[in-house]
């Protein structure tokens, strides 16, 4: 009975995995820059996961998922959209919260969110947080996903920038 559950669950976490691959998401995510076509797609090829997923992958989920409310058809939808991801975002945030690459992801959706929405509580914090941890990481993707990420933020200074 156990093997059994353990079969079910391994193909479960397989499946998942094997359907979202982490390095085309972040060069995905890397280039949506408002393009709705881009957006759309990030946001499909992420649908399946859910939040007993790698937090990592809620992560990029929940971003995707908060710029969908760009592209959305009345304001309801648009809210709904945003407040998801929002939601999708502070889990991964809550679950894994030393992890930079989920930091930098919420940084990234909170400095381009429009601000009468008022999801920009926690720039400061995850600022502070990616310069002080950037060099500690040792996934050499995320690594230079947080780069590129800061070398195009307006949340740094330059001369915050050259410490990457």
């Amino acid at each position: 009975m156990k093997l059994a559950a353990l079969f079910f669950l391994s193909v479960c976490l397989i499946g998942t995995y094997s359907s979202v691959d982490l390095e085309k998401i972040r060069k995905a995510y890397q280039r949506v820059e408002g393009n709705e076509t881009s957006i759309k797609d990030l946001y499909e090829t992420l649908e399946p996961v859910k939040k007993q997923d790698r937090a990592l992958l809620v992560a990029y989920k929940g971003a995707a998922t908060t710029m969908m409310a760009k592209f959305a058809k009345g304001i309801k939808d648009k809210r709904t959209f945003f407040n998801e991801g929002k939601e999708l975002l502070e889990f991964s945030v809550n679950a894994e919260p030393s992890n930079v690459e989920i930091r930098c992801i919420r940084l990234s959706v909170q400095e381009n969110a429009p601000k009468i929405l008022g999801y920009t509580k926690n720039i400061d914090e995850d600022r502070t947080y990616i310069i002080k941890n950037y060099n500690a990481m040792e996934d050499r993707g995320a690594k230079a996903f947080v780069k590129g990420f800061v070398s195009r933020s307006q949340s740094f200074t330059d001369a915050q920038k050259q410490l990457f």
